[in-house]
């Protein structure tokens, strides 16, 4: 023997990279969720592939984080979302997890008093003992050191994370996702807060990571979302009011309407207000 892979092993491995790589995004059909027989989400279709970075806005109560919540187990629905070939409809948060799934939310869950890589070394799920976790390593995971150098905390990474400033805390973990291999991301508000400079630097995160994954930003800041998305969904009362880029969204008479549409005569045909 050789030790080469068959040809015809070869075959179904190339074949299942591919399966896997046309099935890695986002699929929601008629996605509806209500409560006590409010209709917080109408009926809403949305795709979003590898390497869109898509952008959900729409006023309060239009459906934006209803949709990441019912995506992530923490809302009953009705309908289909599918990751990855994956029906997650229904399916409880920690396996919707194991599926792919990573979520953050406007304030950053991190444990203060651990460093920045403790905190990554917990999300990447190491079993190690307390004192083991508490000591300095010499030997640290590759998923782990990645993870620092991609959201830029290499520099930081013996810290305690309760002396990182905001938007530090944030690409943190968006860091502790990564080192769990989440492949699809939903960000709610993630430059909430920020100063002008971490606004830009967490623009340029997002599309490191976005090139290889499946990125969903739940989004106010309108300058942010001008210079960074993709793609933007608009929601209205819990539907799709218009998708396509900025400038598409922007020009969409719907949208001006709705947003603009009282005393937008001196404002012109922006997004800015919703």
């Amino acid at each position: 023997m050789t030790g080469s892979l068959d040809p015809d092993a070869l075959e179904q491995v190339i074949a299942s990279d591919e399966s896997r790589f046309r099935h890695d995004y986002l699929e929601i059909r008629d996605l509806r969720v209500v409560f006590d027989g409010f209709v917080a989400v109408a009926g809403v279709d949305l795709t979003v592939t590898q390497g869109d970075l898509r952008f959900l806005i729409g006023p309060n109560g239009a459906g934006k984080t209803t949709i990441v919540d019912a995506i992530t187990g923490l809302a009953p629905a009705t309908g289909s979302i599918r990751f990855g070939g994956v029906d997650l409809l229904g399916k409880p948060s920690h396996k919707v997890a194991r599926a792919g799934v990573g979520r953050t939310f406007q304030t950053a869950s991190v444990f203060d008093e651990l460093s920045v890589l403790q905190n990554l070394d917990i999300a990447a799920g190491a079993r190690r003992s307390g004192r083991v976790l508490m000591r300095r390593r010499s030997a640290v995971p590759e998923a782990v050191e990645a993870a620092l150098e991609t959201v830029g905390l290499t520099h930081l990474r013996d810290q305690p994370a309760g002396v990182l400033a905001h938007g530090q805390k944030q690409w943190l973990e968006i860091g502790m996702l990564l080192v769990q291999d989440a492949r699809l991301l939903l960000l709610d508000e993630p430059v909430a807060g920020m100063s002008h400079a971490e606004r830009e630097e967490t623009g340029l995160l997002l599309q490191r990571i976005g090139a290889q994954r499946t990125v969903v930003v739940v989004e106010h800041d309108m300058e942010f979302l001008r210079s960074f998305a993709s793609s933007v969904t608009v929601l209205h009362q819990g539907s799709v009011l218009s998708e396509g880029t900025v400038a598409q969204v922007q020009a969409d008479p719907k949208v001006v309407e709705v947003y603009l549409g009282r005393g937008a005569g001196s404002r012109g045909t922006g997004v800015s207000d919703a």
